[in-house]
């Protein structure tokens, strides 16, 4: 069959106009296809803001409750060293007004008496250096940790010792070993409190990149997957995360308590 002119101009016109179609289907396509490539880049955008502007916020609130907490462990500090450290030399003084003036059999019970004080006193000193983050800097992150382990010894455990490996690294940020130092208190805190353990371990490992800190007793322990997470253990948590560092704890009944602290040093 033979085509006319005209047959031929509305096959053309046909396919022009199939060809335009299809040049704006792809086209509508194109700019659909752009426009949600631009908002999921957008969304992400604004998630990623949000989630770092949390992130900031629960760091500013960690470093305030850090600082608060602080603050109240200094307050308390002077207390004991000012106000209960002066009572109880107070009373040693009394003592030996009464010890000068009594008989044989009285004064050797005053003596008894004179000692317990004399220890105690001993006791809330010592107490009151570890709660003050002046004197824990000017001993040092190490010299801090055997004293407090000294007076735990004294006070509870048959033993407490610190173990020290690797070449000592004088750590940049001098707030962040207080931050350390305030993780193992707590954790020694827990086992004086619950663990009715008789032997206290911490080992400082310093590597090429990292300090790891382990702290362990012989206790009770716990079963870490049913045990609830109280004040102490979101303490810590919570200063590790300020500094950069991994916090792991295992245990297991009777089998004690592992305390692991991982920390960056190049933070």
């Amino acid at each position: 069959m033979v085509q006319t002119g005209e047959q031929l101009v509305s096959t053309d016109a046909e396919r022009y106009l199939l060809a335009y179609m299809v040049v704006v289907l792809l086209v509508i396509t194109t700019l659909v296809i752009v426009f949600f490539i631009v908002f999921q880049k957008r969304k992400n955008k604004l998630l990623m803001d949000k989630i770092k502007q949390q992130q900031l916020f629960d760091e500013e609130l960690q470093q305030a409750q850090t600082e608060i907490q602080e603050q109240t462990l200094k307050h308390v500090s002077w207390e004991l060293h000012d106000n209960v450290g002066q009572l109880l030399a107070y009373a040693n003084m009394q003592l030996n007004l009464i010890a000068s003036k009594a008989s044989e059999d009285i004064k050797s019970k005053v003596n008894e008496t004179k000692d317990v004080i004399k220890e105690s006193l001993k006791e809330v000193r010592s107490l009151s250096k570890s709660l003050n983050n002046e004197v824990i800097l000017n001993l040092g992150f190490e010299t801090s940790i055997g004293n407090e382990l000294n007076r735990l010894r004294k006070m509870k455990f048959e033993s407490a010792e610190l173990y020290i490996k690797g070449e000592k690294v004088n750590l940049s940020n001098k707030k962040h070993e207080i931050i350390m130092f305030r993780i193992l208190q707590e954790f020694f805190s827990n086992s004086v409190k619950y663990s009715e353990a008789k032997n206290l371990k911490v080992e400082l490992d310093y590597q090429q990149d990292k300090l790891l800190i382990q702290a362990s007793d012989d206790g009770l322990g716990f079963n870490i997957e049913t045990a609830q997470k109280g004040s102490g253990l979101l303490n810590m948590q919570s200063r590790a995360e300020l500094i950069q560092a991994q916090l792991e704890l295992k245990s297991r009944p009777n089998e004690g308590v592992r305390l692991t602290l991982t920390y960056p040093l190049n933070s």
